[in-house]
């Protein structure tokens, strides 16, 4: 019957920071663009610090002479 008296309030108070919690992303905005977020992840975009795949990154044939 203690641990109950102990137990009890432990977990309103539990409760009640889990909601404060979820206000909080709330209020942050978390939960404004979830389609787009959930998009994004299936775009493939190249990353703008690599340069990507164009004639100065091939490997140099060693047969041709050099332009």
């Amino acid at each position: 019957m203690n641990v109950i008296l102990l137990l009890a309030p432990f977990s309103v108070l539990l409760g009640l920071i889990a909601v404060a919690a979820f206000v909080w992303t709330l209020r942050a905005g978390q939960y404004e663009d979830m389609k787009g977020a959930a998009e994004r992840v299936l775009l493939d975009e190249q990353d703008p610090l690599d340069p990507g795949p164009d004639e100065t990154s091939r490997p140099l044939d060693p047969t041709t002479p050099p332009a």
